[in-house]
């Protein structure tokens, strides 16, 4: 007789189960999630203006009336991994102009430090499928004050803060609602949602909530590469019910509980009210807000159109909460009964399924205020993936259904990657401040996303190396605004760190770091062959994602013909050639096809640490301070230290590597040839050499590839951890803060080029006024910092030790001062002896309040000295690497 199966044991981690069952593709777990944009206005990829003004060309005002080309946007919003059919809501507090139906902020040219959006909202949970996920916005009860947050931000100049919503009085007494949004999913086509509306004011007050459902208009433009032909549709099907019908996406229904009234019209441009035209049809993409807010009841259509809305009006006393369920689900799996026992079931079940990840992740190593933070943390990381479309051929060619582009956009920005063809689910920096990839800030996103979701995390790297995103020539893309700007070349150490955590040694994805390698060694080649322009080992790569940093915009040609030589492009790349080294000598350890390359990088690393360390001399290296500088080489002839101290000087010491004797000896062509190199070349006898051996010649050598010798590392360190010059209380400033005494002048090309210390917002315009590298805390360098800490103690050990702070006495060793610098970065986040969070700066004292207290904002820098959030308020991508440090600290208290 057969023996009977046990009967299947319930899973102790179902979200892990998801993600497995994502990844073979046996349930397509990630088809729906948060990737709804939260501003597609304003973008290059919406913008045909003959100028390139993209804020100007597609404002805020315009985004409730016009139809976007490339995709969509809303609040709070979920949609389908291609964004053909997406939700949100729409609200109106009935003393608005218009409905809220997406986040208000004053655009590039209206903000006094840049753009800035002016809204109050958090993710609050998500799980890594988003099986489950939550957010909160925080919406007024008086009128929202739109015109009061221009009019002021124009009235302030770089010296001012920037003005925000909370400075404006508009939640005074707590008269606003908090709107919850919960979507949990039934099944991998089954969306439970629920609305949660609690009225923190004093007196009951009038809500219209509109959660609405449409699709992206891709059937107008005449274009070819959307995959369907038809033009879907909404329709009702019964009292609560919608059916939404699409071609590629199938039939889905929308189900809405306590039947409400539906509203119906089309996802068309109103083309009479903006260029006074007439309409494709009378029933336009803001015929919601003229119907409710203008009284315009022709406005809508009678029972369908690609969008729809269910209208709730709210009457919710003061200090009560109303709640609202509805339901998307395929048509062929809908529940009979979408509101029954089973919807509060399902609720309950995926949230103690997320506390049950990541309880599993933390393994109760963390206090609950640190619990919290990474919760939110990686809840932000979640939540900012974003469906990202722009088809560069297209968008300089024009649809065949549409006017013609200018003519000057063929030869305009982003001409030269025709090539470049975007449409996935991408990890944006910022899904309102910056609503397209940036490929530096990817990389950093990619370190704590290993954590969680690896699977993402390596496809998300692979993808910017596809050859639909890589350019010809090797360069991977910067950003929509030029992609042929120059970002720090992370990328492969992003691949690298990704690979490493995602298994044990012997147990990891090598064809994923095979496949990576190949791609790079094409990126390499570019930085070489562009970068390098006199073959001397010296980079000048632009501005290198620093923005601001230096005295004038390194990505512009100098006056007179002189040329910069800098510090960082030179380190950038060694960290670079590090990089690739250790990838080399990994696969070579699998296939000794490789044992070349590995030497090609070993010998090209020594020959930019001889660069930069000697050439001329001194290379880049001051040896009076002791620091590394910018070299300006004028037109005559003249080399001149750009003295100012900052990350560019700093950078030098993340460009460093371990490699370990049992790697060396099991590598037997490498050894030889790197036996071989070292006896030829003299310059490891000098004092700057950027190697170091621990062993003698019949032992297991440990080599320590880096750019700085120890007694150089000891001097630039006394920098880095005095708290008059780099340190600060929540990590290590970008400029020196003897800057802000004695700034450093130069006098060059007829102008005078002033550098100060500037801790939060900067007061330049130089890359946009929101672009400040010239104080503040920014968690990218700290974080490779930090990882440079660690890597020279575990070659030097205990016995090197530097005085932290610097004059106080206490000397440790670098292990423990890397520990330090990340409980300083990770304090900006939790509540000090008073409540407080520093990140919450001059605000507070609102933050006190019970409805604000517990909820965290991961900006994107921190003001040098206070520690208060500047720039964009929610790029947890690269901010988000706090939840590495929290996680490196669970594991440091096991």
């Amino acid at each position: 007789m057969p023996r009977k199966k046990a009967p299947a044991q319930p899973s102790t981690n179902p979200e892990r189960d998801r993600l497995t069952e994502a990844r073979e593709r046996t349930n397509n777990w990630k088809r729906w999630g948060p990737y709804l944009s939260e501003r597609q206005w304003g973008t290059v990829r919406e913008d045909y203006s003959e100028d390139g003004d993209a804020w100007r060309y597609f404002p805020h005002d315009h985004a409730r009336s016009r139809t976007y080309r490339w995709g969509e946007d809303g609040l709070l919003g979920f949609t389908d991994r291609e964004c053909r059919l997406c939700f949100s809501l729409a609200l109106w507090n009935e003393q608005d102009p218009f409905l809220k139906e997406r986040l208000f902020g004053v655009d590039g040219h209206e903000g006094n430090h840049g753009e800035d959006v002016k809204e109050l909202y958090y993710y609050l949970e998500s799980t890594p499928t988003h099986s489950y996920v939550k957010s909160l916005y925080k919406y007024p009860q008086a009128a929202f004050p739109y015109q009061d947050l221009v009019d002021e931000t124009a009235r302030r100049g770089l010296d001012d803060p920037e003005y925000e919503l909370l400075d404006t009085g508009v939640f005074n007494e707590n008269r606003y609602f908090d709107v919850f949004a919960e979507y949990a999913k039934g099944g991998a086509n089954d969306i439970l949602i629920k609305i949660t509306v609690a009225n923190r004011g004093p007196e009951t007050a009038k809500l219209h909530v509109l959660p609405t459902l449409w699709f992206r208009n891709t059937w107008i433009w005449g274009c070819d590469h959307e995959g369907c032909s038809m033009k879907p549709n909404i329709s009702q099907s019964a009292g609560d019910q919608l059916i939404a019908n699409h071609e590629t996406l199938g039939d889905f229904q929308f189900c809405a509980e306590e039947a409400p009234e539906f509203l119906f019209t089309e996802n068309v441009t109103n083309s009479q009210l903006l260029y006074d035209s007439p309409s494709y049809t009378p029933h336009t993409k803001d015929a919601f807000h003229r119907h409710i807010v203008n009284g315009e009841h022709g406005a809508v259509a009678k029972d369908k159109g690609t969008k729809a809305a269910a209208h709730y009006q709210l009457e919710i006393p003061a200090g009560e909460e109303r709640v609202i369920r509805l339901r998307l689900s395929s048509s062929e799996k809908a529940p009979k009964t979408p509101f029954g026992k089973g919807f509060e079931d399902i609720f309950k079940q995926r949230i103690a399924e997320t506390d049950t990840f990541y309880d599993n992740i933390t393994h109760g190593n963390l206090c609950p205020d640190e619990y919290k933070v990474l919760r939110q943390c990686y809840a932000g990381l979640l939540q900012s993936k974003q469906f990202y479309h722009y088809s560069v051929a297209d968008w300089l060619d024009g649809d065949p259904d549409s006017p013609p582009p200018p003519e000057a956009r063929k030869s305009g920005r982003n001409s030269d990657w025709r090539h470049l063809f975007n449409r996935d689910v991408i990890s944006m920096p910022d899904k309102w401040e910056y609503p397209w990839f940036a490929a530096w800030d990817l990389a950093f996103h990619m370190i704590p996303f290993d954590k969680i979701d690896p699977d993402f995390a390596k496809q998300q790297l692979i993808l910017f190396l596809r050859e639909w995103y890589m350019h010809p020539n090797g360069q991977i893309p910067a950003y929509e605004w030029n992609f042929s700007d120059v970002n720090p070349p992370v990328h492969a150490w992003a691949v690298w760190r990704v690979y490493k955590m995602t298994g044990e040694r012997g147990k990891r994805d090598f064809d994923f770091l095979a496949q990576c390698f190949h791609k790079l060694l094409i990126n390499f080649t570019w930085w070489v062959n562009r970068k390098d322009p006199e073959g001397r080992n010296l980079f000048a790569g632009g501005f290198l994602g620093l923005d601001n940093i230096g005295a004038f915009d390194r990505s512009q040609t100098l006056p007179g013909g002189a040329q910069l030589v800098q510090a960082d492009g030179t380190a950038w790349m060694a960290f670079y050639c590090a990089t690739m080294l250790s990838m080399a000598l990994e696969l070579a350890d699998h296939d000794p096809s490789y044992e070349g390359v590995a030497s090609k990088f070993f010998e090209h690393f020594v020959a930019i640490g001889e660069a930069i360390n000697t050439l001329g001399g001194t290379g880049l290296w001051n040896e009076t301070d002791g620091f590394y500088y910018d070299m300006l080489h004028t037109g005559d002839g003249q080399g001149i230290p750009m003295a100012i101290r900052s990350l560019v000087g700093l950078l030098p010491l993340c460009a460093v590597e371990i490699l370990h004797g049992d790697t060396i000896n099991k590598i037997t062509g490498f050894k030889k040839r790197m036996q071989w190199f070292i006896k030829h070349n003299n310059i490891f006898e000098q004092r700057a050499s950027c190697l170091e051996f621990e062993g003698g010649e019949n032992t297991d050598p440990m080599v320590l590839l880096g750019l700085t010798s120890r007694e150089r590392l000891e001097r630039v360190l006394r920098y880095v951890f005095d708290e008059n010059e780099f340190l600060s209380p929540y990590g290590i400033r970008s400029l020196s803060k003897a800057h802000e005494e004695t700034p450093f002048v130069l006098n060059y090309g007829g102008e005078t080029h002033t550098v100060a210390y500037e801790p939060g917002e900067s007061r330049s315009y130089l890359f946009g006024g929101n672009s400040n590298w010239r104080g503040p805390i920014w968690f990218p360098i700290n974080f490779l910092l930090i990882e440079a800490l660690e890597k020279y103690h575990h070659y030097y050990g205990d016995d090197f030790k530097v005085e932290l702070p610097t004059g106080s006495g206490n000397w440790v060793n670098l292990d423990t001062a890397a520990k330090e610098l990340s409980r300083r970065m990770a304090n900006l986040f939790l509540p000090d002896k008073n409540g407080d969070r520093p990140v919450n700066g001059d605000h507070a004292e609102q933050y006190r309040d019970e409805h604000f207290r517990e909820h965290v904002l991961f900006y994107e820098y921190f003001h040098g000295d206070t520690g208060r959030g500047c720039g964009a308020s929610h790029q947890t991508g690269w901010t988000g690497l706090v939840a590495k440090i929290l996680e490196d600290a669970c594991q440091q208290k096991k």
